[in-house]
């Protein structure tokens, strides 16, 4: 019996290093392993869209009052430009050339019209070509436009201070940095997505290629065959993934990790168990490459976007919610998430590590019997 383990464990290395080397002599494959860990995280990460960063924005103040000149100043970075002070007559120009999206124009006499309580109008002009900027970033001027007002006023009436002060902290990541969010999801979205083409290509490549039926004829079982393109692809982007972690996101990008490295990376081994079992049998399915990547865009976009990585769980329907659970990203995210943002320990992140060794089990278990199918009929 132990010298029947010892040849099983033989036979998944000897077949997971062929994988390996077979990986290594595709130059494809590599480019696009380290295209993903790398390049794609940063863009993506960096190109996450902004409801406000940076907006232009020019002032015409006709008013010259210390209540317009403060309005002014409340607008600086991250969500505005430092304002363009124009005259009137450079707001059409501006907008037109498309060198500003908001135009604020105080009216003469807006502070005297303020105090003596006339409430005075203030014209914005938006553009509204720009939509994500133009529809929240509306709302951000009048409230700071409301903001400056009633505080200016208080403070000149001299009226008394409001009984409750509210404190904003946010935590985890104090200036609200969408790269830090973007760049940590970015990484765990491309160990799903390598993942799944690693071994679906590798199982498909065999196949084409004749070398599958060569498997067939040694001394090797189906299982030993499918642990072995688990253990090999998954290394190998396990790897790629940890190496991103350490020199992209925390190197280059400067993104603060909360907890432990070798946690998440034990989270994102279940994980690759679950997620390659899958490249596997979506191979199986497939006839040749190009379904293979159909079958792909079917399976890896509800795999992202309804994990919660893009979007909270809590703001999807409840009948979604429950049907992801059984998909192994969302614990993936949800582990990867308590982890790297919010320093969250074993004791806390238990259930997702369960969670994915009973789905990783239970596909694990599907794609074998569907593999064991597959290869019998080609023998």
């Amino acid at each position: 019996m132990k010298h029947a383990w010892r040849r099983h464990l033989a036979n998944i290395l000897r077949l997971g290093v062929k994988e390996l080397w077979s990986l290594w002599r595709d130059p494809v494959m590599l480019v696009l392993i380290v295209y993903t860990f790398t390049v794609s995280v940063y863009t993506a990460a960096r190109a996450l869209p902004e409801t406000l960063h940076n907006a232009p924005i020019a002032i015409v103040d006709e008013d010259a009052s210390p209540l317009s000149a403060r309005i002014a100043s409340a607008f600086y970075p991250p969500h505005f430009t430092r304002p363009a002070m124009v005259p009137l007559a450079e707001v059409d120009p501006a907008m037109d050339a498309g060198r500003t999206t908001f135009v604020l124009v105080v009216p003469p006499g807006f502070q005297r019209d303020v105090l003596a309580g006339r409430a005075p109008a203030l014209q914005l002009n938006v553009d509204a070509t720009r939509m994500n900027q133009a529809f929240s970033g509306s709302g951000y001027v009048q409230q700071i436009v409301l903001a400056e007002v009633g505080e200016f006023v208080q403070r000149y009436r001299g009226s008394a201070a409001p009984p409750v002060e509210l404190a904003l902290r946010a935590r985890f990541n104090p200036a609200l940095e969408k790269a830090w969010f973007g760049a940590l999801m970015e990484i765990i979205n491309h160990v799903t997505l390598l993942s799944l083409i690693l071994t679906g290509a590798a199982l498909i490549r065999e196949r084409e290629h004749g070398t599958l039926e060569h498997l067939l004829v040694m001394p090797v079982t189906p299982t030993e065959i499918m642990l072995a393109k688990v253990w090999s692809m998954g290394l190998v982007v396990l790897v790629a993934a940890g190496t991103s972690l350490a020199l992209v996101v925390q190197g280059v990008m400067g993104v603060p990790i909360g907890g432990s490295v070798p946690l998440f990376l034990a989270g994102a081994a279940l994980a690759l168990f679950a997620t390659t079992a899958m490249g596997i049998f979506l191979a199986t399915v497939a006839r040749d490459m190009p379904q293979f990547g159909m079958l792909m865009v079917l399976t890896i976009l509800p795999l992202q976007m309804l994990s919660g990585a893009l979007t909270p769980r809590e703001s999807m329907p409840a009948l979604v919610q429950t049907v992801m659970l059984a998909a192994p990203t969302t614990h993936f995210v949800e582990l990867g998430q308590a982890i790297l943002y919010r320093g969250a320990g074993l004791e806390v992140v238990w259930k997702p590590f369960v969670w994915l060794l009973a789905i990783g089990s239970v596909l694990f278990a599907v794609s074998l019997s569907r593999f064991r199918r597959t290869i019998g009929q080609m023998a």
